[in-house]
């Protein structure tokens, strides 16, 4: 291999390691001005979208010993979308863009050391934000302890009521 392709291989690896997620996208047909408007949309969640050959891809995968890429359909053109973050606010810009403009769509992906469909990449573009999945989260950690407190509460409150019954039973006696 030549050293310009070995480069290329390595700054491919570089690229897929450094990051959180990778996503493999389509974009034959594209203008150019609807794929910065795409670039645009990616920068503003902190990834980036670069165009690489097929084949320095696939090299790139078998250095870094990553299996299952075969099921990737690395034909035609490709970009890589890749950066650090939510992955999910990613795949959300790349299918929401692919629904305007039917020359980008999702091939696959890599994700935590895992191959991706492009129905995988679609599931987690169906997927909440972050934050509110933290949110979610936080909330249902905290239903244990808010339903104890009112469980208290409620046993607190009764007693308080059965003495002021009796207190006003007494007044009302005398």
């Amino acid at each position: 291999m030549r050293n310009e392709k070995k480069y290329m291989v390595q700054s491919i690896t570089d690229m897929i390691s450094d990051s959180d997620y990778c996503y493999f996208v389509t974009y034959a047909g594209i203008k150019v001005q609807d794929l910065s408007a795409f670039r645009d949309q990616l920068a503003a969640a902190s990834a980036r979208c670069t165009v690489q050959k097929n084949s320095l891809i696939k090299k790139a995968a078998e250095a870094m010993s990553i299996t299952g890429l075969d099921s990737v359909d690395l034909t035609q053109s490709t970009a890589i979308v890749y950066g650090k973050g939510d992955c999910s606010a990613v795949a959300k810009i790349i299918n929401e863009f692919g629904k305007k403009n039917d020359a980008v769509k999702a091939k696959g992906g890599y994700l935590d050391s895992k191959v991706l469909c492009a129905a995988d990449v679609a599931a987690l573009a169906d997927l909440p934000a972050k934050p509110v999945l933290q949110a979610m989260l936080l909330g249902v950690m905290q239903a244990p302890a808010r339903n104890l407190v009112t469980v208290l509460n409620a046993k607190v409150a009764t007693i308080v009521n059965v003495i002021n019954a009796y207190k006003d039973k007494v007044q009302n006696a005398n």
